[in-house]
């Protein structure tokens, strides 16, 4: 069996479950892409990137590659619906909505508004700064003119001291904003690291949970999934994997690790869970070898 690369980490697990199934099948027909590609109306490139995720295989090409193989194609078909029904669920990449920008007025509309055209966002955190810079010079000579004392004639520096003011005054109160909005976030958020069952909680690769196996309604459970269904092969990824790493090690095929990726380490552990199980040994975790796992 070749040495299949790992499928893209943004591959969704209906998806992955699908291009297992189809791995799975060219790789038990013993053709290669380029036999399946003269026996299929799609070239050895266009498989190449169906079954390693780098394009989404098309609905006719699982229907071909289970003629070619032999297989009747009404289980392939239904992995791929569902996988089609969780791409078109998907946003989009790239795709988020932007903030429509607040109407401008033609009374307080100037050179310096257009030219701060890019900076709405800014504006609208600093309202006392953009309010200063958008009226322009007149304004800041006017504010000087009425509060300066009489003695003093309005010129450069005063309406300049002004404006240093109000951006100095702007910026404090952001900065004070920003580190009351943090504090806010830092006493709300709860001091507890991520477990192993915790409700909610998504699987975070690299992270290695804890397998805490007990019996629940006649069967075993580690606590980290309830399937009896999932098929988990090489590069299969999330709970369900580490719920088989448990239930393996609870077996007394312990793969060594349980961090929720289905390496060569576990699926040797699970060949030799299914060779004493008299079950078919090909290290794919299906419905019969969680059956054995759960009892």
């Amino acid at each position: 069996m070749p040495r299949w690369k790992e499928l893209p980490a943004e591959t969704s697990n209906s998806e992955r479950q699908l291009l297992v199934q189809l791995r799975r099948l060219k790789d038990h027909s013993d053709l290669s892409l380029a036999a399946l590609a003269s026996r299929t109306s799609y070239s050895r490139s266009s498989w190449e990137r169906y079954l390693n995720g780098k394009k989404p295989v098309p609905r006719k090409a699982v229907e071909e590659l289970a003629r070619v193989c032999g297989t009747e194609p009404t289980r392939l078909i239904v992995l791929y619906d569902v996988a089609e029904r969780a791409r078109a669920e998907a946003p989009a990449p790239g795709r988020a909505d932007e903030p429509s920008s607040p109407p401008r007025s033609a009374q307080s509309s100037s050179p310096a508004q257009d030219q701060e055209q890019g900076q709405e966002q800014e504006r609208e955190q600093t309202p006392d700064q953009d309010q200063d810079q958008g009226q322009g010079r007149d304004r800041a000579q006017e504010s000087a003119s009425t509060l300066a004392p009489a003695s003093v004639r309005p010129g450069r520096t005063v309406p300049l001291g002004w404006m240093l003011a109000a951006v100095a005054l702007a910026v404090a109160v952001a900065f004070g904003a920003g580190v009351l909005t943090a504090r806010g976030w830092d006493d709300e958020a709860p001091a507890e690291k991520p477990g192993p069952v915790a409700a909610g909680a998504g699987y975070l690769r690299g992270q290695t949970y804890k397998c805490a196996v007990r019996r629940q309604d006649g069967e075993l459970r580690a606590g980290h999934s309830d399937t009896r269904e999932m098929l988990l092969d090489i590069n299969s990824t999330g709970f369900d994997v580490v719920e088989a790493q448990c239930l393996l090690r609870e077996k007394g095929f312990s793969p060594g690790v349980f961090d929720g990726l289905y390496d060569e380490r576990t699926k040797g552990a699970a060949k030799k869970f299914q060779q004493a199980h008299h079950l078919v040994v090909d290290g794919i975790i299906g419905p019969d070898t969680w059956r054995e796992l759960r009892r």
